[in-house]
């Protein structure tokens, strides 16, 4: 008999809140976090907004010496881990190791920032001006390997690097960690913090970004027929997943159970989906296989909904063919028209949006969604109002550059 895997802790910094409170009251009430960009000067730059955290203090989850040591995406995933470890009632910072414990956190680009400034050292002062904790600051895996020295969590430790399905892979695989008996508790989810002028510069370069730069707030608009590009952001969403057993036996709390799990490639283009999103279908499949279920068991899908033309048609298109009738009772939204796109964290925040829902019965809107592209169907994107449902299982789609396809699935947790 398969392990069952539930949901017992959240914690996350994101554009909108830094705490799991806070940005699921402004999902929830539909506000954006996107602004302009503070964090370097973007006047040379085509796109001048981003989804940055707003009045995030840093040294309140890591002292100053540590700070000077760590990209921001670790102390990001630590103050997230922090959260989600007090949220689940488990343990404390500098707790006795435990084996079976384990962390999983992926992030699509890791430590870029800590790149450039070293790279820029390098060129103004020589070799010996680079910092010997620059190769650590920038390692994508160093956020799970900080979090699980923290915790003292010596059971399975990974960083899928999959784009932007990376904090969705993450979930996806410390849920099978515990269903394999691996480990009885898993961290998991997604860390970035790319705002910087590399990863916008690039991302300009191939015309995937939103240049509505007088209306920040307006820029992230998924499924709408102006959108014109996704709105890079940054931030951390983790989650606590324990044995069923476990969890009951320590009198934890609930949010819900982890159903299913899949992952596809495309094997079509390293940056667009193919025609007819196939390669989402087969996931979304899959993700409905891995937990015995069929369409008809879904009541919301979180898209993955980035802003971009071919993504949000494509993906539409996979959800119609795949739901087929039951597409037109679906409720589906993006909170990245709220959060923009956090790249590799996106998967572990989206999925706490998910948990939220299920446990609250409300599900959050698609803001901005003013002129709906006749090309993404007749599904209900929830525009600009979240909405009150009786939630009994939710999916989350999460797809990243080089045909990387992972969706949860989530459901309410009946003993």
């Amino acid at each position: 008999m398969l392990r069952r895997v539930l949901v017992t802790g959240l914690g996350a910094v994101s554009p909108v809140g830094n705490s799991v409170r806070e940005a699921w009251e402004s999902v929830r009430g539909g506000r954006s976090g996107v602004g302009a960009i503070t964090k370097f000067d973007c006047s040379a730059f085509d796109t001048k907004i981003a989804g940055e955290l707003k009045d995030f203090d840093p040294l309140a989850h890591v002292n100053k010496k540590e700070l000077r040591r760590y990209d921001d995406f670790i102390v990001y995933a630590l103050a997230a881990a922090d959260m989600a470890m007090e949220d689940a009632a488990l343990g404390a910072r500098g707790a006795a190791p435990d084996e079976r414990a384990g962390v999983i956190i992926g992030s699509a680009i890791g430590g870029l920032a800590t790149l450039e400034r070293e790279k820029e050292n390098l060129l103004r002062a020589g070799p010996r001006r680079i910092s010997p904790f620059s190769i650590p600051a920038v390692l994508a895996n160093l956020a799970a390997g900080h979090v699980s020295i923290r915790h003292g969590l010596k059971g399975p430790i990974n960083c899928p690097v999959t784009a932007c399905a990376s904090g969705a892979y993450a979930i996806g695989d410390a849920f099978r960690m515990i269903v394999w008996n691996h480990a009885e508790v898993m961290i998991a989810g997604g860390a970035e913090a790319a705002v910087c002028p590399l990863a916008v510069g690039g991302f300009n370069a191939m015309r995937a970004l939103s240049t509505r730069n007088g209306q920040p707030e307006k820029a992230s608009r998924p499924f709408d027929l102006e959108r014109d590009g996704f709105v890079i952001s940054e931030g951390c969403g983790l989650l606590v997943l324990e044995e069923y057993r476990h969890a009951l036996k320590r009198g934890a709390r609930i949010y819900a159970e982890v159903a299913g799990y899949g992952i596809t490639s495309d094997a079509f283009h390293m940056a667009a989906p193919p025609p007819g999103h196939e390669g989402a279908i087969r996931c979304m499949a899959a993700a409905l296989d891995d937990a015995a279920m069929t369409p008809a068991d879904i009541d919301y899908i979180n898209a993955h909904g980035t802003s971009t033309p071919l993504n949000d048609t494509y993906e539409a298109e996979a959800i119609h063919a795949l739901f087929g009738s039951h597409a037109e009772r679906l409720l589906v939204s993006s909170t990245k028209s709220m959060t923009g796109h956090m790249l590799g964290a996106a998967g572990g925040v989206e999925a706490i949006f998910v948990v939220k829902a299920i446990e609250e019965g409300i599900v959050p809107p698609t803001i901005n969604l003013d002129n709906p592209d006749p090309a993404a169907g007749t599904l209900d994107f929830v525009p600009h109002a979240a909405r009150r449902a009786d939630i009994r299982a939710a999916m989350s789609n999460t797809f990243g550059f080089g045909g990387a396809n992972a969706v949860l699935i989530f459901k309410k947790f009946h003993e």
